[in-house]
């Protein structure tokens, strides 16, 4: 086995609906990643995310440090490339950019990175990453050189993660990108839903639990929320408490 056998293994999902939170190294200072960590003691959060598609400051260890020095919530990088792996971490979100045709982001990073993580004691999700188009053009798309699926094309996304799926794949994560103007729709996610059997993952867009609350009745497994907490961090208890409303209707528990 590749993960370290000290360190607990966490299921992204287990038959109920997940709470993530994204965390930007460039966008947290150590005051306000605390006050999250505060909040997420008292409004439950499943993981921690930290990553970003352009990570511009040395960040990112000092607060993977500070989220395991105080919380007990497993911390999942969430990469933009080979250079991100940190073996503070839990987990590490493999991603391959199977709504794009950039070869480096598909495989080549993965063969730079393998010998790494193989050693770590990460465990490691492999996940197919979905961009989609949500309004504006977002860092993601850009660094990757790709276009994302189109907004109102459900049968493309639809197809795209059955072909991760059939790939091998272990999860699906459709993306609208930081800061989208408006989050994947409802429509794509249940056509997602409806076309594999994987744990679906969407971020992107989610700034109101009326919008979380259409993608979990989707068939979303984890919903993902992190700039809009960056600017409203009382958004992070309002998600929290509709995830676990979902999961008091299914009869399972946190």
């Amino acid at each position: 086995m590749p993960f370290n056998q000290n360190r607990p293994k966490q299921n992204l999902t287990t038959g109920r609906k997940h709470f993530a939170v994204l965390l930007d190294p460039d966008n947290l200072t150590e005051a306000s990643c605390l006050h999250l960590i505060a909040l997420s003691e008292t409004h439950a959060v499943d993981f921690f995310f930290v990553g970003g598609s352009l990570i511009t400051s040395q960040n990112q260890s000092g607060l993977i440090r500070l989220l395991k020095q105080h919380s007990s919530v497993p911390v999942i990088l969430f990469p933009s490339s080979s250079q991100h792996i940190d073996t503070q971490a839990d987990g590490i979100l493999l991603l391959s950019l199977i709504s794009g045709r950039n070869p480096d982001f598909l495989i080549g990073q993965h063969v730079i990175s393998a010998p790494t993580l193989k050693a770590s004691g990460l465990q490691v999700y492999p996940t197919g990453y979905m961009l989609i188009d949500t309004g504006r053009q977002t860092t993601a798309s850009y660094m990757s050189g790709t276009a994302p699926i189109p907004y109102d094309k459900p049968a493309i996304a639809a197809s795209t993660a059955m072909a991760g799926e059939l790939l091998g794949l272990q999860y699906i994560f459709l993306d609208g990108g930081s800061g989208a103007m408006q989050p994947v729709s409802a429509e794509m996610v249940a056509a997602v839903r409806q076309a594999v059997e994987l744990p679906i993952i969407v971020g992107g867009g989610i700034d109101t639990t009326q919008k979380a609350a259409a993608i979990l009745n989707a068939g979303a497994d984890v919903v993902v929320v992190g700039n809009h907490i960056e600017k409203n961090p009382g958004f992070l208890a309002e998600v929290s408490s509709l995830v676990a409303s979902y999961n008091v209707a299914l009869d399972v528990h946190r």
